[in-house]
C-alpha cells in the first residue's frame, strides 16, 4: 500500500504522513552495526502507523470521504474501463452537435469470469476527469455539455438496439453551468436521458466511482443497481454549494456535508444505494487495481442476476425501485 505523497495530503492525514515518513528514516539509517539495537524500535512503530492508519480511515467524517473521493490519485472511468474490461472500443459524438470529452463510453467485454461471473459484451460509460491541467481543461473537470449527455443516450440506445447490458460509472462535480450549456439545451438533455433510461429495455447498473454531484451524475444514473464505492458521495448539491446557500460562506461545508448524508452507508440507510464496494484502506487511489477488482466482483454479482430478467420485469422493477425512494407521511 502506497504512503500518500506530500503534495497529494489531506489535511486529517498529516500525523500519519509524519509517522510514516519517521518510519522510512529508521528504516534507512538500519545497517549492519545498528540493526540490533533499531530492530525493536521499528517494529514499534510500524506497529503505531498500522494503528494510526486503521484509526484515521476507519472513523471518516462525511467531509473527509468528499475529499478522499476528490483525491487527484483516485482511478477515473477509463482506468476502471481499462481494468475491468477488455477490448474498449470508445464511440464518439452525438451526431447533433458534437463530441464531449467528460464522458467517454463504447462497447467493451465485461471480464465476469475474472469475478466469478460470466464474460459479456456491454455497453460501458461514464464521466472522465483529466490528471493534468490541459486533460482537466480538455475535459472540463468531468463536467458534461448536453452533446456529452446526447452521446450517453446515443450509446445506450445502441446497446438498447443489440441486446447488451450498460454500464454507467458516476465521477463528476456538476453538468458544466457555462452560458454555451445552456443555450444548447441542458436540462432538456438531462430530462431526456432520465426518461429514456427509465424504460431502457437491457440491463442497466450504476456505479459511484467518486463525486456524485445533482443532475450532472443523474443524467447518466438511472438503472436497476446503484453500486457505490465506499469513499464516494452522491448528493443533490455539494456541501460547498450548499454552505454558501444556507450560510452564505464556504465555511460551514462540514456541517453541510453531515447534514446532506451524502455518503455510501447514509444512502444504504435510506434505500437508494443498493450495494456498497469497499476499498483499500486509505482510498482507491492506493490502490487502484484492487479497488477496480472489487468493483469488478460486485458488478459480475449484479450482472448476473438481472440478465435472468426479462425486458418487461426490468422496467417494472426499475420503475418501482425509484417510486420507493423518499416515503413521506402527510400529517
Amino acid at each position: 500500500m502506497a504512503a500518500p505523497t506530500n503534495s497529494h495530503l489531506l489535511d486529517f492525514e498529516q500525523p500519519l504522513f509524519d509517522l510514516e515518513r519517521k518510519l522510512e528514516e529508521m528504516r534507512s539509517i538500519r545497517n549492519e552495526e545498528t540493526g540490533k539495537d533499531l530492530e525493536k524500535t521499528i517494529r514499534d512503530l510500524e506497529k503505531r502507523v498500522d494503528e494510526l492508519r486503521v484509526s484515521i480511515y476507519q472513523n471518516l467524517t462525511r467531509w473527509q470521504r468528499v475529499q478522499i473521493a476528490r483525491h487527484p490519485g483516485r482511478p477515473y472511468s477509463l482506468d476502471h474501463i481499462e481494468n475491468i474490461t477488455e477490448g474498449f472500443v470508445e464511440l464518439h459524438g452525438d451526431r447533433l452537435f458534437g463530441d464531449d470529452p467528460a464522458i467517454v463510453g463504447g462497447f467493451a467485454t465485461f471480464k465476469g469470469s475474472r469475478y466469478g461471473g460470466n464474460d459479456a459484451s456491454v455497453m460501458i460509460l461514464g464521466h472522465q476527469k483529466g490528471r493534468d491541467t490541459k486533460s482537466r481543461k480538455y475535459r472540463r473537470f468531468g463536467m458534461p455539455n448536453p452533446e456529452g449527455y446526447r452521446k450517453a443516450l446515443r450509446l445506450m440506445e445502441m446497446a438498447a438496439r443489440f441486446g447488451k447490458p450498460i454500464i454507467t460509472l458516476l465521477d463528476t462535480p456538476g453538468a458544466f453551468p457555462g452560458q454555451e450549456a445552456e443555450e444548447r439545451g441542458q436540462a432538456e438533455a438531462i430530462a431526456r436521458n432520465l426518461l429514456e433510461m427509465a424504460r431502457m429495455p437491457v440491463p442497466i447498473i450504476v456505479v459511484v466511482i467518486g463525486e456524485g454531484a445533482s443532475g450532472g451524475a443523474l443524467g447518466i444514473g438511472v438503472g436497476d443497481r446503484l453500486l457505490m464505492l465506499e469513499n464516494a458521495w452522491y448528493s443533490v448539491i455539494s456541501p460547498e454549494n450548499c454552505s454558501a446557500i444556507l450560510w452564505r460562506s464556504w465555511d460551514y461545508k462540514e456541517d453541510a456535508a453531515r447534514a446532506l448524508k451524502l455518503t455510501a452507508p447514509d444512502l444504504v440507510e435510506q434505500g437508494i444505494v443498493d450495494d456498497v464496494i469497499a476499498e483499500p484502506l486509505g482510498g482507491a487511489h492506493r490502490d487502484p487495481k484492487a479497488t477496480s477488482d472489487a468493483m469488478g466482483v460486485a458488478i459480475a454479482t449484479h450482472l448476473n442476476q438481472l440478465t435472468k430478467l426479462s425486458a418487461e420485469e426490468l422496467i417494472e422493477q426499475r420503475i418501482a425501485k425509484y417510486d420507493a425512494m423518499g416515503p413521506f407521511e402527510t400529517v
